[in-house]
């Protein structure tokens, strides 16, 4: 960020961002928003998968002035979402794969901020059930805990699941037990085995047998169909390998998180935003995925730092992220409580289709965050 106008754009989103969701906190208060299709954010139970990206982004800004007395009752917020949360991990059925998700972005994310010991006691907790969902001989985290017609979810695993590895390796560095860590590489190179094609596009959803843990067959997930690349998924994959190569050193992490982030970039071309799955149909090309441009835009500046091709991914990631808030963030309207516009949840089903989401919100900022020299909850 050399130039004065690359530094009033980003100063200008940031503070937008920012005074947004100081402003959202007075309405949405300690609940857990979901999606904004009406301009005003949903309310969704504790143990949704989405549950942390709110109190992360109350915490990502309430981090860069911890001092102001308008972002200080953000932090009494996100720490009644960490009370809420933590009920969960008291029902089996209410955890799963995404445990990373919801408590890097609070109960770390809290004790990282302020020393708190009940956020590192809580993380903890998390870490163990985390990994306790391993698949000793397939070698990987299992997904979800209901039942399907269309799959045997008992020895299904997911992308999304690499963004919460490192809530195993954050574990391992707190406890000095290795085991954390050597769980959570096991899971990676499975991943990174079976998930990535030659041509470094991704599936979404791997089904092994439960029993033997033997790959069976993909299946397409929020993507369109087996063979395809679903957009956020691809973006899961670049992040998720950036930030395992970070807390292992592993090169073979970091030339996945290459090839992911190669690809990624290589089907959005020129735009900014992309659709949700790159290989849609032409009949499908109706919905965008601004979400996924932003966790790849924060997971670019992540790579960026680890990369010999760090200039390349730096340039990329701004670019993205600049383009966001330039042409698709809500920026001061009082009409609009998500961010930026035109994310997508779930085609497929035909949910959440060209919404402000609230983890599009969350990696938009965390992006922004990491432009203005400050580091990711991730």
């Amino acid at each position: 960020m050399n130039t004065s106008t690359s530094v009033k754009w980003l100063e200008e989103a940031w503070q937008q961002g920012a005074a947004k969701t100081i402003r959202n906190a007075k309405r949405i208060k300690d609940t857990f928003p979901h999606i904004a299709p009406q301009g005003a954010y949903d309310r969704n139970d504790p143990e949704w998968w989405t549950a942390g990206f709110w109190p992360g982004l109350l915490r990502l800004v309430y981090g860069d002035a911890p001092e102001s007395e308008a972002a200080a009752p953000l932090h009494r917020i996100a720490e009644s979402c960490e009370r809420q949360l933590e009920g969960c991990l008291r029902d089996p059925e209410s955890v799963d794969h995404d445990l990373g998700f919801i408590w890097l972005l609070s109960g770390v994310a809290n004790y990282r901020q302020t020393g708190s010991a009940d956020g590192r006691r809580r993380g903890m907790l998390a870490a163990n059930l985390l990994a306790a969902r391993f698949h000793v001989r397939g070698e990987f985290i299992r997904a979800w805990n209901f039942s399907s017609s269309a799959m045997d979810t008992r020895g299904v695993a997911i992308i999304d699941s690499m963004m919460n590895l490192p809530l195993l390796y954050w574990a391992s560095e707190q406890s000095g037990d290795p085991r954390f860590r050597w769980l959570a590489e096991a899971h990676a190179d499975t991943v990174a085995r079976e998930f990535i094609r030659a041509d470094g596009s991704i599936c979404h959803v791997v089904e092994f047998d439960p029993h033997t843990g033997q790959k069976l067959r993909e299946h397409g997930g929020q993507g369109h169909a087996p063979g395809s690349a679903w957009a956020r998924g691809t973006a899961w994959a670049l992040h998720g390998f950036a930030l395992s190569f970070r807390y292992t050193g592993e090169a073979r992490y970091l030339e996945t998180a290459e090839r992911a982030a190669d690809f990624f970039l290589a089907m959005l071309g020129e735009e900014i935003v992309p659709m949700w799955d790159f290989r849609a149909p032409a009949e499908h090309q109706v919905a965008w995925d601004s979400s996924a441009a932003a966790i790849a835009a924060s997971g670019l500046l992540e790579l960026a730092k680890l990369s010999p091709r760090g200039e390349t991914y730096a340039a990329a990631g701004e670019r993205i992220v600049r383009g966001l808030h330039e042409h698709y963030s809500s920026g001061d309207s009082a009409a609009e409580e998500g961010l930026i516009m035109q994310g997508t949840v779930h085609y497929p089903e035909g949910r959440g289709l060209n919404v402000p989401i609230i983890y599009g919100d969350y990696f938009y900022m965390e992006a922004l965050a990491k432009l203005r020299g400050h580091a990711g909850l991730f």
